[in-house]
């Protein structure tokens, strides 16, 4: 749990450069990027709406001429943030030849101020953002002052309209714990399971007073985490008994008293990859989606 700014990029400078060539026509990229989720309409594409992929892939595509296959770790609702998003993407492999060590600046000139892109490097052999991960961590920032959020942390902090106790929302983490149906927490989609193994999840309070829920997974359904939040605050300011929400995960269909809270106060703020055998981690991971 971080109470201040983005954690840094682990053994990397501004530039993460390597030499491997996929096919001598093509090379794959692995991007590290942040962005402020308030004013898109989540990360992927979408005709007529402003979107992460869609800012990001128009920028690399005037760097490269052409991309392909931008593929990211964890798709984003809109209005949610992060700091440390991974994807992929296919370009050229004379234009990375040409621009390799210039790609961050030139990506920082051209972006929006709302996105960044912290770091760009040859992705291993057999690297796919999305399924070669380990697993997915967010943070969810809430703050119970009378007053409400700080002007200053006013799109990234919910402000809750009741006083919250910290060891209530941590006795209803508990019960979340592990490998679970989700269902009650999730937007199912056909054909997808909503099994997912919650590997950490509790809360801390900063210095600041502010609450920040840690979530971990190996992968989460849609709205989960702001669904995980909302059940969690309710039993947090005393509404619900601290078991509640571990209750319901018995239930096979979505849960229509579970609150889901704003998206302005979740962030992606990790992402981890096994430090090789990506390619047989990604699909051990598509089985399982399957």
């Amino acid at each position: 749990m971080r109470c201040d700014g983005p954690a840094p990029l682990a053994g990397a400078g501004p530039v993460l450069m390597g030499r491997f060539l996929w096919d001598g026509v093509s090379m794959r990229l692995r991007l590290d990027v942040a962005y402020d989720g308030t004013d898109f309409a989540g990360w992927a594409a979408q005709p007529s709406q402003r979107t992460v992929a869609g800012v990001l892939a128009a920028e690399l595509e005037r760097l490269f001429g052409s991309v392909e296959g931008l593929t990211v770790a964890g798709r984003t609702d809109a209005g949610v943030h992060a700091t440390g998003q991974v994807c992929h993407v296919d370009v050229p492999a004379p234009g990375w030849e040409r621009l390799g060590g210039s790609v961050v600046r030139r990506l920082a000139g051209l972006l929006p101020p709302d996105v960044r892109v912290r770091a760009v490097s040859v992705a291993p052999p057999g690297f796919d953002a999305r399924f070669s991960a380990l697993w997915r961590r967010y943070e969810y920032r809430v703050t119970d002052e009378s007053w409400g959020a700080s002007p200053l942390r006013r799109r990234d902090t919910l402000a809750w309209p009741r006083p919250l106790d910290l060891d209530a929302l941590n006795a209803a983490a508990a019960g979340l714990v592990g490998e679970h149906d989700f269902a009650a927490y999730c937007r199912r989609k056909e054909h997808a399971t909503t099994v997912r193994m919650v590997q950490r999840l509790f809360w801390n309070r900063c210095p600041d007073g502010v609450f920040v829920a840690t979530v971990q997974a190996d992968a989460f359904c849609q709205s989960m985490v702001r669904s995980l939040v909302g059940a969690m605050l309710t039993a947090g300011d005393g509404r619900r008994a601290v078991e509640w929400p571990g209750s319901l995960l018995v239930r096979r269909e979505r849960a229509s008293e579970v609150p889901v809270v704003g998206a302005h106060g979740l962030t992606l703020v990790e992402v981890a990859y096994p430090s090789d055998g990506f390619a047989e981690r990604a699909e051990a991971t598509r089985r399982l989606r399957v």
